[in-house]
C-alpha cells in the first residue's frame, strides 16, 4: 500500500534530521569534509520536503475549493 503524502513528509523530516544530526557527529570528531556532505544532502532533504508540503498546500486548497 502506497505511502500517504503526510507520512511521506513525515519521512522525508526524518532523513533531514538524521543527516543534521550525522553532520554533527562528523563535525565534532574533526570530520569537516564528510560533515559538509552532510550538511549539504540535509538541505537538500529539507528542500525536497518543502517543495512536496507546498504541493501538498496547492493540491488541498484546490480540493476545498471544488
Amino acid at each position: 500500500m502506497p505511502q500517504s503524502p503526510h507520512n511521506q513528509l513525515a519521512e522525508m523530516h526524518n532523513f533531514a534530521a538524521h543527516a543534521h544530526a550525522a553532520a554533527a557527529v562528523a563535525h565534532g570528531k574533526g570530520d569537516h569534509l564528510s560533515a559538509h556532505e552532510l550538511t549539504r544532502q540535509a538541505h537538500e532533504h529539507s528542500m525536497n520536503v518543502h517543495k512536496l508540503a507546498e504541493e501538498l498546500a496547492t493540491k488541498d486548497a484546490t480540493a476545498s475549493k471544488q
